[in-house]
Order: C-alpha cells, then sequence, then structure tokens
C-alpha cells in the first residue's frame, strides 16, 4: 500500500463521456495520489470522515466502545476495525489482518481520551489512567506502523494539567522517534462551523522539506480563549471580536455559521416526535445546510426527548440565547439558587439561533448548557447536535440514544478534520511523495 493511485475522471464527464466519435480520450487520463491514512481511538468516526472527504484511503480504525464501533463500520464500509483496548493491540495484528507492511501508512491519525484533562472534570487528576493512553498510540508508531505524519487530538486543558507536563511527555516521545513536533489550538467556527469549540491539534512528521503549519482561520468568530494558552497558541491575536488584523492573512474573513444557519431547515418536532429515519419537511436554504445534506434524501436521528416536568415549566421563561437568569428564582434548581449572577453562564440556556453554539458535550442536558432549542419546547436532537458537529445528514448514529450523544459529543468535528487533512496534504505529503 503506502502511495496508491487511483484513476481522476474530472477530464472525462462521469465516466467516458468525452469520447470521440473514434472513441479517442480528448484528454489524457490523470492519476491521483491517494494517501493512506488509520484512526486510533477512532470513536463514531469524525476525523475519519474528514480525512476520507479529503481524499485519504482509511485503512484501519481502532476503539474499544461496541456502539462507537458499530457506528463507524456501517459508516466506513471497507475499513478494517478492530475492537479491542488499544493496549492489546499490536502492530503484527494489523499487518496481518490487512495487506499494510511496514511504513505504508501516511498519516496516523487519532484523539486519545480527553475527558481526564478537560477543565470540567469534576477533579482532574495526573493519575488518571486515560490520562497515558497516549503512550499506547505512540507504541504502535514506534512498534512498526511508523508513518511519516501523526496527528493528535485533544482538549486545551491538557496545556495546563500539572505544567504542561504531558505535553512534554509528548514531545518527548516522539521526537526519540525521529518526529518534528508542533502544537496548537483551533476553534472550529473559525472554519464554518457553528460551534464555539476549541481543541488542541497535535502534528509531526520525520518529512525534512516541509514546515509543519496550521490551517488558517477562514471565517470570522464571537469567540473567547479564556483557558491556558489563549493568547500564545490560537489565532485569536490575530482576531479579535470579529476585528481582522489588516492583511494578516492576504484575504477577508467570512463571517461565521450561525445556529439557524446549521439547524433551522430540521423538521420541527414536539416532544416525543421525530423518527431514527424520516424524510425532509423544506428545502435547504443555506450553503451550510445544503452541505450537510449533500445528496441525502432522507435524515436520521431526529427525535425529541422527553423534558421532565420542571424542566417543561423553566423552559417558557427563557428566551432565545437566554439562560438560567430567565428562570423564576422559586423555578430554578435547588444548588442553582445559591448561583452568583457570573456562574454557569450556559446553563438552561436557549441556544442562541443568530450566534454560535457553546460546545457540543455528551449529554445535551440543559443542566450543563444551552441545550433547549430556540423556538421549539424541547432539547436538541441528536441529529441537530450532529449538525452543529458538521456531521452530514446521512451519517447514522447507532446505539441507545444516551449512546448517540455521547459518539457526537466526543468526535472531532469531520469539516474540521477534512480541513486540517487537506492542509497536510498539501503542505506535507503531496511535496515529499517518494
Amino acid at each position: 500500500m503506502g502511495f496508491q493511485l487511483a484513476l481522476n475522471f474530472d477530464d472525462v464527464t462521469t465516466g467516458m463521456q468525452k469520447i470521440t466519435a473514434t472513441k479517442r480520450v480528448t484528454k489524457p487520463l490523470a492519476y491521483e495520489y491517494v494517501p493512506v491514512a488509520a484512526d486510533l481511538f477512532c470513536g463514531a468516526g469524525g476525523l475519519s470522515y474528514g480525512f476520507q472527504q479529503a481524499g485519504f484511503e482509511i485503512a484501519f480504525a481502532n476503539d474499544i466502545n461496541e456502539d462507537y464501533a458499530n457506528t463507524y463500520q456501517l459508516n466506513h464500509n471497507g475499513t478494517k476495525f478492530f475492537c479491542d483496548s488499544i493496549e492489546d493491540l499490536k502492530t503484527a495484528d494489523v499487518f496481518k489482518a490487512t495487506s499494510l507492511h511496514k511504513s505504508d501508512i501516511d498519516i496516523l491519525i487519532g484523539g486519545p481520551p480527553c475527558q481526564g484533562f478537560s477543565i470540567n472534570t469534576p477533579k482532574r487528576s495526573l493519575e488518571d489512567d486515560r490520562n497515558h493512553l497516549f503512550r499506547e498510540y505512540g507504541r504502535l508508531v514506534l512498534e512498526g506502523l511508523r508513518p511519516k505524519v501523526i496527528v493528535m487530538e485533544n482538549v486545551p486543558g491538557m496545556v495546563s494539567l500539572d505544567g504542561g507536563r504531558f505535553i512534554q511527555d509528548i514531545y518527548t516521545l516522539f521526537q526519540g522517534a525521529g518526529y518534528r513536533m508542533r502544537y496548537m489550538i483551533l476553534c472550529a467556527a473559525h472554519y464554518g462551523i457553528p460551534q464555539e469549540r476549541w481543541r488542541l491539534f497535535f502534528i509531526g512528521t520525520t518529512l525534512k522539506d516541509a514546515e509543519i503549519t496550521f490551517p488558517e482561520p477562514t471565517h470570522f468568530a464571537p469567540v473567547r480563549a479564556n483557558f491556558t494558552g489563549g493568547r500564545d497558541l490560537t489565532w485569536l491575536p490575530s482576531i479579535q471580536n470579529g476585528v481582522q488584523r489588516p492583511n494578516l492573512f492576504g484575504r477577508l474573513l467570512k463571517s461565521f455559521t450561525t445556529v439557524r444557519d446549521a439547524i433551522g431547515d430540521l423538521p420541527r418536532l414536539a416532544i416525543k416526535e421525530g423518527a431514527e429515519e424520516m424524510e425532509y419537511s423544506s428545502r435547504s436554504v443555506t450553503s451550510y445546510q445544503k452541505l450537510m445534506r449533500g445528496d441525502s434524501r432522507r435524515l436520521y436521528n431526529h427525535v425529541a426527548g422527553v423534558l421532565s416536568k420542571q424542566n417543561l415549566e423553566r423552559i417558557k421563561h427563557i428566551s432565545p440565547g437566554g439562560s438560567w437568569r430567565d428562570i423564576p428564582h422559586d423555578l430554578l434548581p435547588k444548588g442553582m439558587k445559591l448561583a452568583r449572577r457570573s456562574d454557569h453562564t450556559r446553563r438552561y440556556g436557549r441556544i442562541d439561533p443568530d450566534g454560535l453554539s457553546g460546545t457540543v458535550l455528551t449529554k445535551c442536558d440543559p443542566h450543563w448548557g444551552s441545550f433547549f432549542h430556540y423556538d421549539q419546547d424541547r432539547a436538541l436532537t441528536v441529529r441537530e447536535a450532529a449538525r452543529i458537529q458538521s456531521f452530514p445528514d446521512g451519517y447514522r448514529f447507532y446505539g441507545s440514544r444516551v449512546s448517540q450523544y455521547e459518539q457526537v459529543g466526543n468526535a472531532v468535528p469531520p469539516l474540521l478534520a477534512k480541513i486540517i487533512a487537506e492542509h497536510i496534504r498539501k503542505t506535507l505529503l503531496n511535496n515529499n511523495r517518494s
């Protein structure tokens, strides 16, 4: 495997239609380089899908969760899947089960578990076993996969835990194996995704001829990087409050994608309405909606769950973009009656239709954020959360409703993954073919 050839029919539209009466092709067929990737800790497949959209072949993937594995395999036909603990996965098993050989992988992608690093974790601990699983990713690299490029994703909280110890450990691990490394914190909203989602990305490579860089923003976004590394590791010093530093990128940035731009065309639902598979009830309006629909004639996972009697009463008082502050004091949950007005800014909120969503979590539970729909008295559906994450409507999630929300919330937005993949392909792989 490794560097592959695939027919590119761009010059012979829809197969072989550009053929003369003598059956001679007017332009020679072009051959396109198809880089090979593999995905560890793949979850439901957000990273994989984005890389596939950028022209990568995903040779194999791995995750331990059976629901995630089921969703991945049913949306990624043809990718060899290993539903095992990464601690039990060996490169010999990979080579035996696939046609891969040592160094055939162009790029290894993956997002080791982030919960132990997150600043939202009730108690962060250096001893959390999940914090050390990146070493298993490194083990497989050193054991024989030896990709030309590695990409790892995690939460920005990794930067602050124990003074950045884990950042240094990652650098030590991969630099010792001959990889040049760089990391940066990217915001999904800067790339046209309707969500203020900050994520830490590492890129490493053994290739010598190109600088490691990250894709420049394409969109303005009203976001703040209020975390360690927000000033030095993000694009925000260059883009503040929707104002671009003159000529920084040599172009004007687009306006951010709003929540309404993303989900405004989806069928309206009352509590308990919807279905795991259903037809559209209106046409798409925005370019983002059209992108999410693609060529799909149906959508999936659009079911409005049940709300408690208390939440049904609370939601009546909350305006679009509002929060728990709109709720009468006597209706607030007991713990929040003691909260300061500056606390829990997104809890029990209606999502702002003309703004960005907050980070999509593993539960669209109003207790944890603005997850009430902006003009329907219910919480967001799995499909609405998936749209905000940039999963296309034809991408179906399996398992219980709880599991579906987890799969969406834990994923890397596919559109962001695609942009990173295209950037890496252009700046590193295409310039270093052997």
